[in-house]
């Protein structure tokens, strides 16, 4: 589990393209420290297994699927990424709970600056859009954030200066991708509902119609 507070920005040392997949070399630095062979760290928003790794370096193996549905696939040497090392029990909730799992790409639409932050529109398909609301959580590329204004097919976001500072985000222009992660609670609901709604609609008519 994450929980969407990006730790640092580090950049790609290698890519290398492998049948059915990639692997990522990640220049890690100091979030290298007490790392271990198989363990998870979220590459923007992504979680990954560590394959293989050094003293500040680790490797990545990552399949076409996850290349599909993320941004990781037009990551190219000397790119930046977000990490984030997977919490431990105990360890302080700072965003939200972040499984990794990203569930779509979105494109930022427009950035919109402003004296003290920035706001990023992003647009995604219509099909993911019920799963958010204003003031809700959504992670972008492994941030936690809350969500300003929600539309029929994008929504947007506030960045205070340290998310631009901290994150990938402060980079991103018009018409690149980012990774989105939807609320797991607000998925969760959204679903449920969907599924059992047309038991209840059913339930209703029959009650009605016994009267």
């Amino acid at each position: 589990m994450f929980t969407g507070i990006v730790q640092g920005i580090r950049k790609i040392l290698v890519v290398e393209d492998l049948q059915g997949g990639r692997r990522l070399r990640i220049q890690l630095e100091d979030l290298a420290e007490k790392l271990k062979q198989g363990a998870s760290i979220a590459v923007n928003g992504v979680c990954l297994t560590v394959v293989r790794f050094e003293k500040d370096w680790a490797e990545f193996d990552i399949i076409q699927e996850t290349l599909n549905k993320s941004n990781l696939g037009v990551l190219k040497v000397g790119n930046f990424v977000d990490i984030e090392r997977a919490c431990s029990f105990g360890d302080e909730v700072g965003g939200h709970s972040v499984t990794g799992h990203v569930d779509c790409k979105g494109i930022i639409e427009e950035v919109r600056i402003t004296p003290n932050n920035c706001d990023l529109v992003v647009s995604c398909g219509k099909e993911w859009m019920k799963y958010l609301i204003p003031k809700g959580w959504i992670a972008m590329d492994g941030a936690s954030l809350t969500l300003v204004e929600v539309g029929e097919n994008y929504f947007s976001i506030s960045l205070i200066p340290e998310t631009l500072e901290q994150t990938v985000l402060g980079k991103k222009k018009k018409g690149d991708t980012v990774n989105l992660e939807f609320d797991h609670t607000t998925k969760v609901i959204v679903r449920t509902v969907e599924r059992m709604l047309p038991q209840i609609k059913k339930q209703l008519l029959e009650g009605k119609n016994n009267y």
